[in-house]
């Protein structure tokens, strides 16, 4: 007999989760309590929080529930460091069926731990509660170590826009997996697990960034809230994107356009940010600039080779 979430109930399946989980030095009081307990050295906290919905943001039979967990972190986490913060904590929230196999939800708090405790984070607690569909909300902590946070409001004209990470590999693996095959397993693999650069944004903060995000609805999209928040135009040189020869596979047997992957696909969590020439830190590719608005483009324009991109611009939801 398949032991489910309901047969081993809230709090069985709690304790069995938390017992494995370790603490960090920042986690003053862990699970076990009415609220976790976290040290604030310089007195401020960086929060973000994400839901992710079965049907909507994972299928079961697309990603195992080890995957969805690490996904799950990594996308929070990645919203930690894209402020120039160091992660230190989660909480996780869970909605399930009471029919969910345990074995499911196990593995699932498995990719959490596994996608955190290498950065020195920790789940300090969390909740479940029965649901019709798997909801699973991350709610993460993060210290700035002294610095001021990197804001989307701070590019300025003269700034480079560079870029770090991967990018249109998940949306990729998107398309792939929409039309029922499951290769090339790069591109799957990449929609189903992002690899943030976590450590690359508290090294942009330190680096001198003047603005940053994360990649998380496409690069066009997200670049847009840097330019509206900053009250700039930046213009993306298509010629400085790498758009790596799985893309263009897919783009191939898909009939689309290998570089609307990099531009548009989101999921990969990429980071993007501006700085002064000077600035840019090794590793990071220039593929931008930033320029004071205009009549012709206004401020909060997002342009390709100078001009308006004709596809479609990224993800938003409850876009029809």
């Amino acid at each position: 007999m398949t032991e489910t979430l309901g047969s081993t109930g809230e709090f069985g399946f709690i304790e069995s989760v938390t017992k494995r989980l370790l603490q960090g030095e920042d986690v003053l009081v862990g699970p076990g309590d009415d609220a976790a307990v976290v040290a604030v050295p310089d007195g401020r906290m960086v929060i973000t929080v994400d839901l992710l919905v079965e049907g909507r943001h994972f299928r079961q039979d697309w990603s195992s529930a080890y995957d969805v967990g690490r996904k799950a972190a990594a996308q929070n986490l990645v919203d930690i460091a894209a402020m120039g913060a160091r992660p230190t904590s989660m909480v996780v929230g869970l909605g399930a069926p009471a029919d969910l196999p345990l074995e499911w939800a196990t593995e699932l708090s498995s990719g959490l731990v596994d996608e955190s405790e290498p950065l020195g984070v920790s789940i300090v607690g969390g909740d479940t509660v029965q649901s019709d569909k798997i909801v699973i909300s991350v709610t993460a902590f993060g210290s700035l170590d002294g610095r001021a946070p990197v804001l989307r409001s701070g590019a300025r004209p003269g700034d480079e826009v560079a870029l770090i990470g991967r990018l249109g590999w998940a949306e990729a693996g998107f398309a792939v997996l929409t039309r029922g095959f499951r290769s090339p397993r790069s591109v799957v693999d990449a929609h189903r697990r992002p690899q943030p650069p976590y450590a690359e944004g508290p090294r942009a903060a330190i680096g001198g960034a003047s603005s940053m995000c994360d990649v998380s609805d496409g690069l066009l999209a997200d670049l847009g809230h840097i330019a509206a928040a900053s009250e700039v135009v930046i213009d993306i040189r298509a010629q400085a994107l790498a758009v790596p020869e799985p893309l263009q596979a897919v783009a191939a047997a898909t009939g689309k356009d290998a570089l609307s992957f990099v531009l548009t696909g989101g999921d990969d969590n990429a980071l993007v940010g501006t700085f002064e020439p000077a600035d840019v830190p090794e590793g990071w590719t220039v593929i931008g600039s930033v320029a004071e608005g205009n009549e012709d483009r206004p401020v909060g324009t997002v342009t390709v080779d100078g001009q308006l991109y004709s596809g479609d611009g990224g993800h938003a939801h409850f876009r029809s």
